[in-house]
């Protein structure tokens, strides 16, 4: 990547390409290994639901209850 060039146009991308950069090692890791944590995001993308579903309904023993009932 030639860092030279002035940025014209499209910051959005460019930040995004400067940030994928300065991340090289754990981009190409997760392009290239078989690992995944898919199980961890349904987990936490569950709780947030149930967090939504509850939103001031009741404190934090019935949502740690909700969570570890499933």
């Amino acid at each position: 990547m030639d860092h030279s060039r002035p940025k014209l146009g499209l910051p959005h991308l460019h930040a995004f390409v400067n940030g994928l950069e300065l991340d090289r090692a754990a981009v190409e890791a997760g392009l290239t290994l078989p690992h995944h944590n898919g199980r961890t995001e349904g987990v936490n993308t569950r709780t947030k639901r149930i967090m939504r579903q509850m939103h001031d309904r009741a404190g934090f023993a019935l949502l740690r209850h909700r969570i570890l009932l499933r």
